[in-house]
């Protein structure tokens, strides 16, 4: 069972380790993957509006006999339809969700909302209202964070972001901007180097670690588990997810893992930095506004 958490700017704590139902689950049935996924113990479940399985992961969590209290639910606002407002949308959320209130919500994309200060407000307000018990955003830059920042009463929590050795030295000074404002940057994408980009730079860094794990522990470590105690290490929550009831062992496995010596973090930052590979977030023109890709948020 995943215990470890990390404590957010309002006190809240938000378990390190999340069961996305993007990726593969995206507009698809995920109800086994999400019980399966609790069932070994992983409470954070992470969703979306856009995501389009809202309700399947409702029928998992009504399921699983795990007491609501003992789970971390995160959806994300993606547009507000016509004649509706952001707490419409949230409502419908936890209708398809089958929960009171989400632990999480979360503005998905800032460039779908050209007025990101009023917005951004009426998160605030469904806090206030107890429908989420903390608020924040995905995919911003520090530009979008600047928008909503000044005057805001209530502060984002977290800024879901893709996060891993081959976007450190371009995320750098955004991950700077949001500890100066003790907002938790999460992790989408962590495993990008080694299952998007085999045959990368840090394949032999992250496999030199990883031995050298293995042998202080007496029990085998692998790179994805590598970069998975990088993440863990700077307080970085993780998303990710599987079919495969092996790959989520190895995921909680990853809490039992010693630190990153100063030298093994330096080498991973420095040798991701010397590539650069964003899978995720990329824009396009439509209907006369900027949008970001839909297929960005295949992510999980």
């Amino acid at each position: 069972m995943s215990r470890l958490s990390f404590t957010l700017n309002d006190s809240n704590k938000i378990p390190w380790l999340a069961f996305g139902t993007g990726t593969a689950l995206y507009t698809k049935e995920a109800k086994k993957e999400v019980i399966q996924a609790i069932s070994h113990g992983i409470t954070h479940l992470d969703g979306a509006q856009v995501y389009g399985n809202e309700a399947s992961i409702g029928d998992a969590i009504a399921e699983s006999g795990v007491p609501r209290s003992s789970l971390f639910v995160t959806t994300k606002l993606w547009d507000v339809p016509a004649g509706k407002t952001v707490r419409d949308t949230l409502v419908e959320s936890l209708r398809k969700l089958k929960v009171d209130y989400v632990d999480l919500f979360l503005i998905h994309n800032p460039q779908l909302h050209p007025d990101l200060k009023s917005v951004w407000k009426q998160l605030e307000e469904l806090k206030k209202e107890g429908l989420s018990k903390s608020i924040g955003v995905s995919n911003f830059r520090i530009k979008d964070l600047e928008v909503i920042l000044p005057g805001a009463e209530i502060l984002p929590s977290v800024n879901q972001i893709e996060y891993h050795p081959y976007v450190f030295k371009a995320s750098k000074p955004l991950i700077d901007f949001l500890k100066k404002h003790t907002i938790v940057p999460t992790s989408y994408g962590g495993l990008t180097p080694v299952n998007r980009f085999k045959g990368g730079p840090l394949d032999p860094v992250l496999e030199k670690i990883a031995k050298r794990l293995g042998e202080t522990r007496g029990k085998p470590v692998t790179s994805g588990q590598v970069l998975q105690v990088w993440l863990r290490q700077q307080g970085v929550p993780a998303i990710t997810t599987t079919s495969k009831a092996e790959r989520l062992l190895e995921y909680l496995d990853v809490e039992t893992i010693p630190d990153l010596t100063s030298e093994e973090v330096k080498e991973i930052e420095e040798t991701g930095s010397e590539v650069h590979h964003r899978v995720f977030v990329r824009t396009s023109r439509s209907d006369s506004r900027l949008v970001t890709n839909l297929n960005c948020y295949v992510h999980r």
